[in-house]
C-alpha cells in the first residue's frame, strides 16, 4: 500500500536529517533527549533569565535614556503626537507604553517643556512612584528578552538540533549585556531582537515549502526593527538580498519578487508604527532642531518612503554623527571616536567562554558542510551590523552591539555540530563556565567585566557609561548612605537622570564648592571620576576612597 507524503513530512525531513558526510564517512549520531526534558531545560534558562532581569528592574533606578522613552511613551498614550524623541521611531516606546497605561501614571497636559525635562518631570514631579513606574515600563521589554529567547533556541534547533539549541539559549540566557539591557525601557535589546527574528524566518523561507508564509514574517520583523531604531537600516540591504537568495538564485523572478515583498512590507510596517501612534500623522518639524544634511546622506533620506517625521529622525542622528564626543577606554580619556572601541568593550564585558564558543561557533558555521547555507544568515548580519556600529561616533557602550550576543549565541550551539570527540565535554564546559560568571555579577548586570579584566569590581577602570555606569544605582547609593553615613555632610558628583533629593539624599555639588570646604562624605559616579579634570580631579586625589556601590558609584571620605 502506496503512502503519502506531505510538504510537511518534507520539512520536517529536510530540517532534522543532515546531509551525508563527504568521503562516504557517516555523520556523528544526533544526541537524542527527551523532548519534556528540553522544553523543562528551556523553561529553567528563561525562568533564570526573568529572575535575574526582574531583580535589576526593580532595584535600579532610571538609567540616562529611560525616562525620555517613558515619557514618551505616555504622551503618545495621552496625545496620541509624535512630539518628544523624534530622533528614534514609536514602536520601541510603544512596547514600552504598554507597561506605562497599566502603570496609569498621572500625566500634565499643560507641561510644555522638552523630551529630557518631560522625563524628569513624569518621574518626579507629578505625584508619581518612578520606582512603580519603571518597573511597570521595563516589563514588556524584559517579556521581549524572554521572547527572543526563544527565536534563539528555534534557529540554532533548525540548524543542528535540540541539543546545540540548548546550548545556545544558554548563552543568550546568561549573556551579562543581554540581561543588562534586556531589563531596562530601552530599545537596544528590542532592535536586535527583531533584526534576529527577521534572519530566522528567512532561513525557514529557504528551507520551507511555505516560502509565502515566512517571507512576509520576515519582512514584518525586519519593519518592526526599523520602527524601533534606525540602527537597523544598514541591515535592510543585507535582509532583501537574502530574501532573494532564500527563494534560491535560479529563480530570478521569483527571488526579485520575494526581495521586493520582504522591503515593502518592512516600510509598510514602519507607516503603520506612525499611525498607530498618530492618524492624522501630524508632525512639526519646527519643534525641535532638524539639521540639514546634504550630500550622499541627504539623497538617501529623500529617497526613502518612510514617513516624514522618520526621515527628520534620521538628519537628527546624522547631525549627531557630525558632534564631537569624548570617550573612555583604559583609563584614557579621548575627543571623537576610535574604530576598535566596540571590538575591545566587547573582549572586556563579554564571559570568557562566550567568546571562546562564539569564535568556534562562526568556524563552524564556515567550515561544517551542513550549516554552511546557514552562515549568511548568522554571521554575514551580524558582521555589517558591527561594522556599521564600529563607524559611530558615539563611544558609549556595548549595548550598540548587543545583537552580537543573539546571533553569535546561534552560532556558539553549532559546535555540537562538529564531528569531533571533545565537543560535547568542551563546549558545556565553557557554558557551565559563562553560567558561573553570569551568576557570579548578580545582580551586578552592567557593569559586568569579565574575569581577565578583574570582574566587574574593576570595569570603571578600563569603560563608563553604558558599560559601567548609566545611573542606575541612586536608590542603592541612597540605602548605602542612610545606613552606614547617617548625619555625615554629604557631596555628590552623579551622572544620571534621577533626581538625588526624592530619594532622600540632600547633597551639594562639591564642584561648586571652594575645595577648602569640602568634608565628610564624597560619592562620585564613576563615570564622572574616568573623565575627572581640574576641581574634580584634585578633590579625588586628596580624598580617601573608602566604599563603592552597585560598581558604578565611588564613595570618598574627606
Amino acid at each position: 500500500m502506496m503512502t503519502r507524503t506531505t510538504h510537511t513530512d518534507v520539512q520536517h525531513a529536510d530540517v532534522r536529517h543532515p546531509e551525508p558526510a563527504p568521503s562516504g564517512r557517516r555523520p556523528a549520531p544526533a544526541a537524542r533527549v527527551r523532548p519534556w526534558l528540553v522544553r523543562l531545560l528551556v523553561a529553567l534558562l528563561l525562568a533564570q533569565t526573568a529572575l535575574a532581569a526582574v531583580t535589576a528592574a526593580v532595584q535600579q533606578t532610571p538609567t540616562v535614556d529611560e525616562p525620555v522613552y517613558v515619557a514618551t511613551a505616555a504622551d503618545y498614550l495621552h496625545e496620541h503626537r509624535i512630539r518628544y524623541n523624534p530622533e528614534h521611531p514609536p514602536l520601541g516606546k510603544l512596547v514600552v507604553a504598554v507597561g506605562v497605561a497599566l502603570a496609569d501614571p498621572h500625566v500634565d497636559p499643560r507641561f510644555t517643556g522638552d523630551q529630557t525635562a518631560a522625563g524628569r518631570h513624569l518621574l518626579y514631579e507629578s505625584g508619581n512612584d518612578p520606582w512603580r513606574l519603571m518597573l511597570w515600563a521595563r516589563l514588556p521589554v524584559i517579556v521581549l528578552t524572554l521572547l527572543f529567547g526563544l527565536v534563539v533556541f528555534a534557529f540554532a534547533r533548525d540548524l543542528a538540533g535540540p541539543v546545540p539549541a540548548l546550548a545556545a539559549l544558554a548563552l543568550y540566557a546568561f549573556s551579562p549585556d543581554v540581561i543588562a539591557h534586556g531589563s531596562l525601557a530601552t530599545l537596544d535589546v528590542p532592535t536586535a531582537g527583531f533584526l534576529l527574528t527577521s534572519a530566522w524566518l528567512l532561513w525557514r523561507a529557504r528551507r520551507s515549502q511555505r516560502a509565502r508564509l515566512y517571507l512576509p514574517l520576515a519582512g514584518a520583523a525586519l519593519g518592526a526593527a526599523l520602527a524601533t531604531k534606525m540602527s537597523a537600516l544598514p541591515a535592510v540591504p543585507v535582509y532583501v538580498a537574502l530574501a532573494a537568495w532564500s527563494v534560491g538564485p535560479r529563480k530570478a523572478r521569483r527571488a526579485l519578487a520575494a526581495a521586493a515583498g520582504v522591503a515593502v512590507t518592512a516600510v509598510a510596517v514602519v507607516w503603520v508604527t506612525y499611525l498607530v501612534v498618530d492618524p492624522r500623522l501630524r508632525w512639526d518639524p519646527r519643534q525641535t532642531h532638524v539639521p540639514a544634511v546634504h550630500g550622499l546622506r541627504g539623497l538617501l533620506v529623500r529617497l526613502l518612503p518612510l514617513p516624514e517625521a522618520y526621515r527628520d529622525g534620521m538628519r537628527m542622528q546624522f547631525g549627531l554623527e557630525n558632534q564631537s564626543w569624548s570617550g573612555f577606554l583604559f583609563g584614557h580619556v579621548y575627543s571623537g571616536s576610535r574604530w576598535y572601541y566596540l571590538p575591545v568593550a566587547l573582549v572586556v564585558k563579554t564571559p570568557l567562554g562566550m567568546l571562546a564558543l562564539w569564535a568556534a561557533g562562526a568556524v563552524a558555521l564556515v567550515a561544517v558542510r551542513r550549516l554552511r547555507p546557514a552562515a549568511p544568515y548568522v554571521l554575514v548580519p551580524a558582521a555589517v551590523l558591527l561594522a556599521s556600529a564600529m563607524t559611530g561616533s558615539r563611544n558609549f557602550g556595548t549595548r550598540y552591539a548587543v545583537f552580537l550576543p543573539m546571533f553569535l549565541a546561534v552560532a556558539g550551539g553549532c559546535v555540537l555540530a562538529v564531528r569531533r570527540r571533545w565537543r560535547r565535554a568542551v563546549t558545556w564546559a565553557l557554558v557551565a563556565f559563562v553560567a558561573v560568571s553570569s551568576l557570579r555579577t548578580f545582580p551586578f548586570y552592567l557593569p559586568y567585566s569579565n574575569e581577565a579584566f578583574g570582574g566587574p569590581a574593576k570595569t570603571h577602570l578600563r569603560l563608563h557609561d553604558s558599560n559601567v555606569d548609566w545611573g542606575q544605582d541612586l536608590g542603592r547609593l541612597a540605602v548605602r548612605l542612610h545606613g552606614r553615613y547617617a548625619g555625615e555632610r554629604i557631596w555628590l558628583v552623579y551622572k544620571g537622570s534621577g533626581v538625588p533629593s526624592w530619594y532622600g539624599i540632600h547633597s551639594s555639588d562639591p564642584r561648586r564648592a571652594p575645595l577648602r570646604t569640602v568634608h565628610g562624605v564624597v560619592a562620585v559616579s564613576d563615570s564622572a571620576a574616568a573623565r575627572a579634570r581640574g576641581r574634580l580631579a584634585r578633590l579625588i586625589r586628596s580624598s580617601h576612597e573608602v566604599d563603592e556601590v552597585g560598581h558604578s558609584i565611588t564613595i570618598y571620605q574627606r
